[in-house]
């Protein structure tokens, strides 16, 4: 990577991890606080915690569109004030109406698209996947300090402090873009990173796909309807104060355990199987739950369970996405995932709350496992995932005709699916680096 596409790599992921701290840091403690607003009830908690998904999902895909008329930074930016605006209304509001009210504001900011495409637009192809990977590392970074911050700045300043600091981040994230983004000077073509409106059907009619798209839904759908009735049960037997440490602790182990899964599924090639094993343990830690309800042992060690099942899907997903996208056609499967992601999101804590409200603990734990049973049984009657990455390789400009390039490239061992773009002089390629012919694939071009 050059010193500019480094820059735009790390300066983009900040603007990422900033927007996400925000969202996630009101998880684990609106159910507490959101008790004592005017009008509250567990059915319009839970509204509150899942309402940015419902502007999510119908955002996500227009606000990438935008970014390809207007452009890329003023449709950031365009965003982030929005979530700024949601964060102040939320952080006034003396009503549970209010903070719905804001939370969807928040949401309504949908950048994720605007930023993966500036990405595109400020990397070259060879270096591409590597500032993606860095974008998604810090998502996950984000989540797991979410967890610990929140309950940190909501026990010391309450709800106005937690959405204060959701505002203060996106003014972070505004000044990132504005000093320290460079401009880009082209719009670059990435089907990597954009949404073709073409390819859209075509997702919904890949059952191997579709497969991934409802566990995105679930897993998501499952962790805000968690977060209804969790906080109040850690409560019972823990200070608020000691919540973040909680998490912190959680977090930390989960992802200490969960990290020799990924090595481990990889290396062997029993991805299904270790995919599977982890949706168990979400059932598992729905049964500890329950027992929660009267040992405060059984919480803890649900939390485990589940954040080290919850944290290895959420790791895995996008790459089985992309190993069954095919070539030249991530952007859009992606988009699909995302907005199937905060729908999930939107719905699990709306429902999560009904259920709370008219079933207790034991309803909101069997709401989650509808949705998970579905997973669970399009995972077991799923096919063997391929194990091949996606590559995108800048075209050696001496190559000539640009047209027979497609079958040359697919003649080379190892390689599995192309996709050319004549144009751009850029090859997206589906590969088995196991048996991949490198010096025959360097050829052609750069990776």
């Amino acid at each position: 990577m050059s010193f500019v596409e480094l820059k735009a790599a790390v300066s983009l992921t900040m603007v990422f991890v900033f927007r996400m701290l925000g969202l996630f840091m009101v998880l684990p403690v609106l159910a507490l606080f959101a008790e004592d607003l005017q009008g509250a009830s567990p059915s319009l908690i839970g509204v509150a915690i899942g309402a940015y998904g419902f502007s999510q999902a119908l955002l996500q895909i227009p606000f990438g569109w935008l970014s390809d008329r207007w452009g890329r930074k003023p449709v950031i930016l365009l965003g982030l004030f929005i979530f700024l605006l949601g964060s102040l209304l939320a952080a006034e509001a003396t009503t549970i109406g209010g903070v719905i009210a804001g939370r969807i504001l928040q949401g309504c900011g949908a950048i994720a698209g605007a930023v993966t495409a500036l990405m595109a637009d400020l990397t070259r192809d060879q270096h591409r996947t590597k500032a993606m990977a860095m974008i998604g590392m810090g998502i996950g970074v984000a989540f797991a300090v979410a967890m610990v911050l929140g309950p940190l700045v909501s026990h010391a300043w309450g709800l106005f402090g937690l959405f204060i600091s959701n505002a203060l981040m996106a003014v972070a994230a505004m000044l990132v873009i504005i000093f320290l983004v460079p401009t880009p000077v082209v719009k670059r073509r990435d089907l990597n990173c954009s949404v073709d409106q073409s390819g859209v059907r075509q997702v919904f009619a890949n059952m191997e796909l579709l497969r991934h798209i409802i566990g995105i839904f679930s897993l998501h759908f499952v962790l805000m309807a968690l977060f209804v009735f969790i906080p109040e049960l850690l409560s019972k037997d823990f200070d608020r104060s000691a919540h973040g440490g909680i998490y912190l602790v959680v977090m930390g182990l989960s992802f200490i355990m969960m990290i020799p899964l990924i090595i481990f599924s990889e290396r062997q090639r029993l991805l299904k199987q270790c995919y599977c094993f982890s949706i168990v343990m979400l059932f598992i830690a729905f049964v500890l739950f329950y027992q929660g309800v009267l040992s405060s042992a059984m919480l803890l060690a649900g939390l485990f369970v589940f954040f080290f099942g919850f944290n290895f899907l959420e790791a895995t997903l996008p790459s089985l996405v992309s190993k069954l996208a095919p070539a030249g056609t991530r952007g859009t499967v992606m988009g699909v995932y995302s907005t199937s992601q905060f729908l999930g999101a939107a719905l699990g804590g709306s429902l999560g709350g009904v259920a709370m409200e008219y079933g207790g603990v034991i309803g909101a734990v069997a709401l989650c496992t509808i949705p998970t049973a579905l997973w669970c049984w399009l995972s077991v009657t799923m096919k063997q995932p391929p194990y091949v990455s996606t590559m995108v390789m800048a075209l050696n400009p001496d190559l000539g005709d640009i047209s027979s390039i497609g079958e040359r490239l697919s003649d080379i061992v190892g390689v599995q699916e192309v996709t050319v773009l004549s144009a751009e002089k850029t090859a997206y390629l589906k590969v088995d680096k196991q048996t991949l012919d490198w010096s025959g694939l360097k050829q052609f071009g750069q990776c």
